[in-house]
């Protein structure tokens, strides 16, 4: 509530499907539900083409914590456990939106300044990690592909097993800085321990 939507569009682009994504001073995702078990799920493969980085960005400050792209996967949990601040946090989400947030949830993005496999935890909510795989200018305006132990990966951001992974979204904000961020997504692609797409 509050938070103007960035645009999300199906497109093609050499022959195969992707998302244009025009995010305006603005905070939204493009989601979708899954329900993986995590031993299902081996690797996951994405891509991204950033032709504009947002100058203000810093997603190491709460105020300035933009970015042109993430892709974020949502796990499902013990919520017993949530320390008494992450509770209120959910139950004030889940008042302003309707819906619970997940559990925990992991986030791949690029940022102006961190090194790649920097991790931030998220600023409301230590449930939220996200690491960076892309720093800077150097590489934008090109299609680049990332392949990622997902299980792994969550380990060593949360210290502890996955749950259920329960969705996966795009998300192009640059609502804190009022800035903008153009950007493309290719396909996301889960993939099994016998190599087979899931």
């Amino acid at each position: 509530p509050g938070k103007r939507r960035t645009r999300y569009l199906a497109d093609h682009e050499d022959g195969r499907p992707v998302v244009r994504a025009e995010a305006d001073a603005s905070a939204s995702m493009l989601r979708r539900a899954l329900q993986f078990e995590p031993a299902q799920i081996a690797q996951v493969e994405f891509s991204w083409r950033v032709d504009e980085l947002i100058a203000e960005a810093d997603l190491g400050v709460a105020e300035r914590s933009d970015s042109p792209v993430r892709v974020l996967f949502a796990f499902d949990g013990d919520r017993s456990r949530l320390s008494m601040r992450n509770r209120t946090v959910f139950e004030l989400a889940e008042t302003l939106t309707g819906e619970p947030p997940p559990y925990a949830t992991l986030m791949y993005v690029w940022d102006n300044r961190a090194a790649p496999e920097s991790l931030f935890h998220g600023h409301r909510t230590d449930r939220v990690r996200k690491i960076v795989l892309e720093s800077g200018a150097a590489r934008r305006g090109q299609w680049l592909r990332y392949r990622r132990g997902l299980v792994a990966d969550f380990r060593q951001a949360f210290g502890e097993e996955p749950g259920r992974l329960v969705g996966e979204a795009y998300m192009s904000d640059a609502d804190n800085t009022g800035g903008r961020a153009p950007a493309r997504y290719g396909e996301v692609r889960l993939y099994g321990r016998d190599g087979r797409r899931l």
